[in-house]
């Protein structure tokens, strides 16, 4: 997160917040705190997406040193959709529909690159998990030069469980890995499609590598191990892509 991002600080506000509706990236709460208020915030907060990270004192301090309780929240700049409610609207607008899902990437600034590729190459959604990920916010819009504006991107809380309903949907999915059975540009991309990416230091979890119907690998020829991961996001997406439009 950086200081760009929208805050509401204070236990009163944030319930607030959440009970408006508001977009909430994820939430950093005091690691002690014990207050009744702060139970009544964590019992809204049960069955939402929304990550919360107890955190020292020191670090809320960082943000602002006005009257926080314990509490900040950070807004997202943009809607979260869900992948349920995507997916059937794509199929009826006839469209073949193109998402890409991101595993573990945390560095925003990546993450806005491939969002400005996924625009450039007519990808139609991104999917991310509630946790252990980059969020929407200030830095990730300016390096996606605006299309996370329209690009929507769903936030799931079981990147598995979304991964067997776009299998059940028709979907074929690819997987991008050092562990690949051949190169990329041996995959079919054609009909509905979700390519999966991983962070560049972890890569993909296994439980969702087993879901995948292909494993494809970008070759590379230097004394570096691996691409950075938005620059692999694009080779896929261009390859899947030219198949697309042949």
């Amino acid at each position: 997160m950086t200081e760009n991002s929208e805050m509401i600080f204070g236990v009163r506000a944030v319930i607030e917040a959440i009970q408006a509706g508001k977009e909430i990236d994820k939430i950093l709460v005091k690691r002690d705190i014990q207050s009744d208020l702060s139970k009544e915030l964590f019992a809204i907060l049960k069955g939402t997406l929304i990550p919360v990270q107890r955190v020292p004192v020191e670090r809320i301090n960082k943000f602002t040193r006005k009257n926080h309780q314990g509490v900040i929240a950070f807004v997202s700049s943009v809607t979260y959709q869900k992948v349920e409610e995507q997916v059937p609207f794509f199929f009826e607008q006839g469209k073949n529909p193109f998402f890409i899902m991101l595993d573990g990437i945390t560095d925003v600034r990546n993450f806005g690159a491939i969002a400005r590729t996924c625009d450039c190459a007519g990808v139609d959604a991104i999917i991310i998990p509630a946790k252990g990920s980059v969020s929407v916010n200030a830095d990730a819009m300016k390096t996606s030069a605006g299309a996370l504006h329209t690009l929507p991107v769903c936030r799931e809380k079981n990147l598995k469980e979304t991964l067997q309903y776009l299998k059940k949907s028709g979907f074929r999915i690819i997987a991008a890995t050092e562990k690949g059975d051949y190169e990329y540009t041996k995959a079919d991309y054609t009909g509905p499609l979700c390519l999966i990416m991983g962070a560049e230091d972890t890569g993909l979890s296994y439980e969702n590598l087993a879901l995948c119907d292909e494993w494809v690998k970008i070759p590379v020829r230097g004394t570096i191990g691996s691409l950075n991961v938005s620059v692999a996001a694009g080779i896929l997406m261009y390859e899947a892509l030219k198949q697309r439009i042949d």
